[in-house]
């Protein structure tokens, strides 16, 4: 049910699907309508004005397709592709090409860390054409992934820009970036074509959590004082005097001076309550601290 596009990345509407003997040029091969291989479809499958195939089978072994536009000219050829599975419903004899079993762009995690066939690797590289210079797989049968890319997420760059369709962009041998999965977990979108759940939002993920491709988040924290939870500081202050320093002498009205003037009495130093000038320093580093939850670290790649 792949939709098929035409050169301008337009559905192929009314395109035309033959199913050839593998290995022979034109020899008609049935592709039925159930699964008993017992009511075969026209040859050629014509597409539907969405581009889209209908559901169809096929006898277990390999199979030659020719996909052609509304006017017969050619899409694609490919020769020898294995039938998946059991056709019949008898068990099939045909060994299953594992790489065909994901649609292109389907996410593959696996453990290892080397290329893999069917696939590449999501780490930001690019994949193009043969001649396009991609620095991840430059080779024809990345196209598929090319154009869904293309068409999928407009924030991937395309080297010298977009221009006016996927399948112009191929043609002109450009390449185009793959989504960035390193060291990154894998989250879902927070509308996923609902309302917004609210349950990753751009004040704590980083950026806007319904684009597809957003990355947000981060490996480590550094607080800040309106993040800290509300505490106090114990601090202890027992009442103390201190004394004033010089000595103010204390004066008895009795005491005669001459001329009726109060003078000091002798000895005596006077004591006053006073505010202390306590500080309490700093402490801490400020460094950031980490907020990676647990994770085992495999490789993400693309279908292609």
């Amino acid at each position: 049910m792949t939709q098929q596009l035409d050169q301008f990345g337009a559905p192929l509407a009314g395109g035309k699907l033959y199913l050839i003997q593998a290995g022979t040029v034109s020899t008609p091969q049935n592709g039925f309508q159930d699964s008993a291989l017992t009511l075969p479809w026209p040859n050629p499958i014509v597409l539907s004005a969405s581009g889209r195939l209908p559901q169809f089978f096929l006898a277990d072994g390999n199979i030659k397709i020719r996909l052609t536009d509304v006017n017969g000219v050619e899409i694609l050829t490919a020769d020898g592709l294995v039938v998946t599975g059991a056709s019949s419903g008898g068990g099939g004899g045909a060994v299953v090409d594992a790489t065909t079993i994901l649609a292109t762009g389907d996410i593959k995690v696996r453990y290892g860390t080397g290329v893999l066939s069917g696939f590449v690797r999501s780490n930001a590289r690019t994949i193009g054409s043969a001649t396009s210079g991609a620095s991840e797989r430059a080779n024809s049968d990345t196209q598929a992934l090319f154009e869904y890319l293309w068409n999928t997420d407009a924030n991937l760059a395309v080297s010298t820009g977009r221009g006016a369709s996927s399948i112009a962009d191929w043609s002109a041998n450009k390449t185009i970036a793959l989504p960035d999965w390193r060291g990154r977990a894998l989250a879902a979108l927070d509308d996923m074509g609902n309302s917004a759940a609210g349950r990753l939002t751009s004040t704590y993920f980083g950026t806007s959590a319904i684009v597809l491709g957003a990355a947000g988040g981060a490996e480590s924290q550094i607080l800040t004082t309106a993040q800290m939870p509300v505490h106090n500081h114990v601090l202890t202050d027992p009442g103390h005097a201190h004394p004033l320093t010089p000595a103010l002498p204390v004066y008895n009205a009795n005491t005669v001076g001459g001329g009726g003037q109060a003078g000091p009495l002798s000895g005596v130093t006077a004591t006053v309550s006073a505010v202390t000038g306590i500080t309490m320093a700093n402490t801490g580093s400020g460094n950031a601290h980490p907020i990676a939850s647990p994770m085992m670290l495999a490789t993400v790649y693309l279908k292609l």
